[in-house]
């Protein structure tokens, strides 16, 4: 907090309160966050809309290029045309909010990606990226300059099906994950 000496900071820190005074457990995020492809009917509220949008904005990126923009695709006949365009369409077809990331591909991208997935998730709002199939067909569903490209495109809504990470620990969701053990992936040099 602001004015406050190290000590008391890292007091509330130690007491679960965290660095802004609240208590938010980012690790529980990453650990319980899954790609969802099935959503309710439930709008996405605009304040949550700009939330996620300012997480993707805020991500950091090589040298401070910032080399995106968003495209929030709210046209029904463009977000069908969009979805012809990534590899599996009912993806964009059942979000409730679509965003094409506009830029290159690639790690700056992908850390714009994860911010507002992550972001959404802290919300409630569920999350899938999609890669595209036919980069010509996305550019011109969304409307972009010839020179432009779509990284991504994400889809967001609330989740079809019960979606709280509260209801298992960390722990509980790293045993749960599918993937390669910590001990295939981590060498010491």
């Amino acid at each position: 907090m602001a004015g406050e000496d190290g000590d008391a900071c890292e007091r509330r820190v130690r007491a679960g309160r965290g660095w802004f005074g609240v208590s938010r457990d980012t690790f529980l995020a990453i650990a319980s966050k899954r790609d969802t492809r099935s959503y309710s009917d439930r709008p996405v509220p605009p304040e949550v809309e700009r939330r996620i949008l300012e997480a993707g904005r805020v991500a950091g990126s090589a040298r401070n290029r910032q080399p995106w923009r968003f495209v929030v695709v709210e046209s029904r006949e463009r977000r069908e045309r969009l979805a012809q365009a990534v590899y599996v369409a009912e993806n964009i077809r059942g979000a409730r909010l679509v965003v094409a990331i506009v830029g290159p591909a690639g790690l700056d991208a992908g850390r714009c990606a994860q911010n507002m997935m992550l972001a959404a998730w802290s919300e409630g709002v569920a999350s899938c990226p999609n890669g595209i199939a036919d980069p010509a067909a996305a550019v011109e569903a969304l409307g972009l300059e010839e020179e432009e490209s779509a990284a991504a495109v994400l889809g967001f809504g609330y989740p079809a099906r019960g979606g709280d990470p509260e209801r298992r620990s960390a722990d509980e969701w790293l045993a749960r994950a599918d993937r390669k053990p910590l001990d295939e992936l981590v060498s010491r040099v």
